[in-house]
């Protein structure tokens, strides 16, 4: 996995960092090879700052790493997409993106992508229920499983019920609801939205292979 520096007349890469987990584009940066080799090192994104004159951690002053999930060069080996995990606001703004501006909404994500956000953000009740001692999370954490599951159970006998009852107004708001808890019962037991879906492609790619017609 290697980088043609020496097509760019001052050594330098651009990098566009995305979300891993919700697909989300979160900011452009140039690596130059000193940057590119310490990124893949740490595994934390650093790059080269044309402004410093130097290397620079994201980071290294908010505290805001990007954690490195994998590496793509493009076909022609000068741009790079770096898939990462943000431990906080991506933006020196305070923006979860640089490429919002702070007094508009957050940039739409794909339905799958704003899963992650969520499940993103329970996982941060569970770890953290001190930042926010009164959400309806961090309340369910402290119940602990035998409420959580027979939150989940009620929710998916409300979402059955408008199901069959043929209520379309009312069945997406118990389907949210029924979303939600299954959030908070996977992270309760360890698990990830990951996990579940790796499960999902693993039984695709099985059938899809069970149909694939021969050549």
């Amino acid at each position: 996995m290697e980088l043609d520096f020496k097509k760019m007349p001052d050594g330098l890469i651009p990098a566009v960092v995305q979300d891993a987990a919700t697909g989300q584009v979160l900011m452009l940066g140039y690596v130059n090879e000193e940057a590119w080799e310490k990124t893949r090192t740490e595994s934390r994104v650093t790059f080269y700052s044309r402004s410093k004159s130097r290397l620079w951690t994201k980071g290294e002053t908010s505290g805001n790493f990007l954690q490195v999930v994998s590496l793509h060069p493009d076909c022609d080996n000068d741009a790079v997409l770096i898939r990462a995990i943000p431990d906080g606001p991506t933006c020196h703004r305070g923006t979860t993106s640089c490429f919002e501006q702070p007094e508009q909404r957050a940039l739409p994500t794909p339905p799958v992508g704003f899963l992650a956000e969520l499940e993103r953000l329970v996982q941060r009740r569970y770890t953290h229920p001190e930042e926010d001692p009164k959400s309806y999370t961090a309340s369910l954490f402290r119940k602990g499983m035998p409420k959580i599951a027979q939150k989940v159970g009620e929710e998916a006998v409300e979402t059955v019920i408008d199901a069959v009852a043929g209520n379309r107004a009312g069945l997406p708001g118990e389907a949210a609801d029924l979303l939600y808890h299954l959030l908070v019962l996977l992270t309760a037991a360890g698990l990830t939205l990951e996990e579940v879906v790796a499960v999902l492609r693993q039984r695709h790619s099985t059938i899809s292979a069970g149909t694939r017609r021969p050549e």
